[in-house]
């Protein structure tokens, strides 16, 4: 409502089941476009989510952000808020997995239908039924490898797409004790990190990943905070600084 969006949800296959395109629902991302089109919606811009991301609704509008003539992505391998080599052994150390190497997460993209409908559709027709990927079937690998080999990318920063395995293991550790059957505390920890992002995404099999159904929603009075927090994060700094004012100390010093 704040930025005059609206949304579609898929519910169905966009392709025959007995089709020899058929694959892994996932890839039916890349089918988007052209759904959209034959359906004679007047759509520019799509912001795909995959359905498991919880969305900070005082972000900014993240179809804005995409470069004329780009699919906009975002890394979850650089320009992280942490360093990701420390923050993988404590994911996988806790599960007693060796540390992977990690990649692009193809769980939120933005796209123009006119400008890469044709194109996605393409590269959905590339791969049969039988493909075979590291996810099952899945497209996380390969529709990384047909984008960044078409190279006309706008990476958006991080926040877009915070992972909630990699939050949870650089800043609340405590949860993958018992801690985390505690769900007000989880709620609380989700919270937390939305504070500091614009798009949650709960990608992954894993226990943690299942966290976000905990929370849902926000309270009232947690949304009135977050708003006034984000309120305050863009405001301009004015004024002239005072010097130190301790809790207690009415006048600052002179």
């Amino acid at each position: 409502e704040r930025h005059n969006l609206g949304l579609i949800v898929f519910d169905q296959d966009q392709i025959a089941l007995d089709d020899p395109l058929w694959k892994k629902a996932t890839w039916q991302k890349l089918l988007i476009g052209e759904s959209i089109r034959k359906a004679g919606l007047h759509v520019e811009n799509v912001c795909y989510a995959d359905s498991d991301i919880l969305v900070n609704h005082h972000a900014p509008n993240i179809c804005e952000l995409r470069a004329p003539g780009k699919i906009a992505l975002v890394s979850v391998r650089k320009n992280l808020p942490y360093d990701l080599h420390l923050v993988l052994r404590r994911l996988y150390g806790h599960h007693n997995l060796p540390v992977q190497q990690d990649e692009a997460c193809m769980g939120l993209f933005v796209f123009n239908v006119l400008e890469h409908a044709d194109l996605m559709r393409g590269w959905f027709n590339k791969y049969d039924r039988n493909v075979q990927s590291v996810t099952g079937g899945g497209d996380q690998t390969h529709v990384n490898y047909e984008m960044q080999k078409w190279g006309s990318l706008t990476w958006l920063e991080y926040r877009f797409q915070a992972m909630w395995a990699y939050e949870m293991a650089w800043k609340y550790p405590f949860l993958y004790d018992r801690h985390g059957e505690n769900q007000e505390l989880v709620r609380e920890c989700i919270e937390a990190a939305l504070y500091a992002n614009y798009f949650l995404h709960f990608a992954g099999s894993w226990h943690e990943s299942e966290m976000w159904k905990k929370a849902l929603t926000f309270s009232g009075e947690s949304d009135a905070v977050l708003g006034k927090y984000q309120a305050y994060l863009d405001t301009p700094v004015t004024g002239q600084a005072k010097g130190q004012i301790k809790p207690g100390v009415l006048e600052p010093p002179v």
